[in-house]
């Protein structure tokens, strides 16, 4: 089976909370905020295994609703950062997941077009595709991390297409600085081969676990047919505790057959969440401009970890942002 290793990335856009000012007006149409807020996230032209194409109407948006604390404050969030075009660090190391890669710097990657900027501002990252390797020897790609880190914020990545793949282990992830996993890992995207669910993954140190006050959609992960509720990283040969969404539409060649969607991450002193919507599901205060992730406006997230069972401020410090 054979997979083209281009990848397509379009935005990503991180906001803080606030409780005194109102959101700025990005415009009307989901173009205008990827003109102003863009960013970065690996996807891959995919073996097409899908032909069913179901309609999605978006999520109505209330603009009068707001953010809600457990303590009943209200507040908005606020856009912190932009990665877009160029500013990107790329990492040079070796690759901890132990695959068959070679992480090239920025020059490398920009030089043998395994990373640029279309016209469009969209960014093209991709894995060498043209060259053939003797067995045993890693084939060029690249990988990018932020160069600030972050404690707490929304993390919000419109995405073409996702990485998909025989061979492949795509994933946008946040992790700690300091001794992995006690400063946290949150897996946001993560598929392997041709795995058509994504699954949403946290690592931590001891003392982190999943509960039942915790409300999403998705499943826990189990491990010999035990619901693994234990998110310490070093148990499980390292599992973590982890959610599966069994829809087709988060991952995978239905999800890209669809033109893609959004994969939001919150996390706040209210814990951490992470919601997915394909392309016509997208709610409308995200195309909008002013993200509001209420249960109204967004439902359930698809993953939770809630901060009864896991402190989501001690448990996850000075996070940086992987693809």
């Amino acid at each position: 089976m054979y997979h083209d290793l281009q990848t397509l990335c379009f935005l990503l856009a991180l906001l803080l909370p606030t409780k005194t000012s109102a959101l700025p007006n990005f415009g009307s149409s989901a173009s205008s905020l990827g003109s102003k807020i863009s960013s970065i996230i690996p996807s891959l032209n995919p073996f097409w295994s899908s032909s069913s194409n179901p309609t999605l109407d978006a999520r109505s948006y209330s603009p009068g609703s707001l953010a809600v604390n457990p303590n009943g404050t209200t507040f908005l969030w606020l856009p912190e950062d932009e990665y877009s075009g160029t500013i990107l660090l790329f990492t040079l190391v070796a690759d901890p997941t132990h695959g068959t890669v070679n992480f090239l710097n920025a020059s490398d990657a920009f030089a043998a077009s395994l990373a640029y900027v279309q016209d469009d501002g969209i960014v093209i990252m991709k894995g060498d595709n043209t060259t053939t390797l003797a067995n045993g020897v890693n084939r060029n790609s690249v990988r990018v991390s932020s160069n600030k880190q972050y404690n707490t914020g929304l993390f919000i990545l419109d995405i073409n297409q996702a990485p998909w793949g025989c061979g492949v282990w795509p994933a946008f992830w946040t992790v700690g600085g300091g001794t992995w996993p006690l400063t946290g890992e949150i897996d946001i995207i993560e598929g392997v081969h041709d795995n058509e669910h994504n699954q949403v993954t946290w690592h931590t140190g001891p003392n982190c676990t999943l509960t039942p006050e915790s409300n999403f959609t998705g499943t826990i992960v189990q491990t010999n047919g035990v619901n693994n509720t234990d998110c310490d990283g070093n148990l499980n040969e390292n599992a973590g505790c982890g959610i599966t969404e069994w829809s087709e539409a988060s991952y995978g060649p239905f999800f890209d057959q669809s033109g893609g969607g959004v994969f939001a991450m919150k996390w706040d002193e209210n814990g951490i969440a992470v919601y997915s919507f394909y392309r016509a599901a997208i709610p409308e205060d995200i195309t909008a401009g002013s993200p509001n992730p209420t249960l109204e406006n967004w439902g359930q997230p698809v993953a939770a970890l809630a901060p009864g069972g896991c402190d989501p401020i001690t448990n996850f410090v000075n996070h940086s942002i992987i693809l």
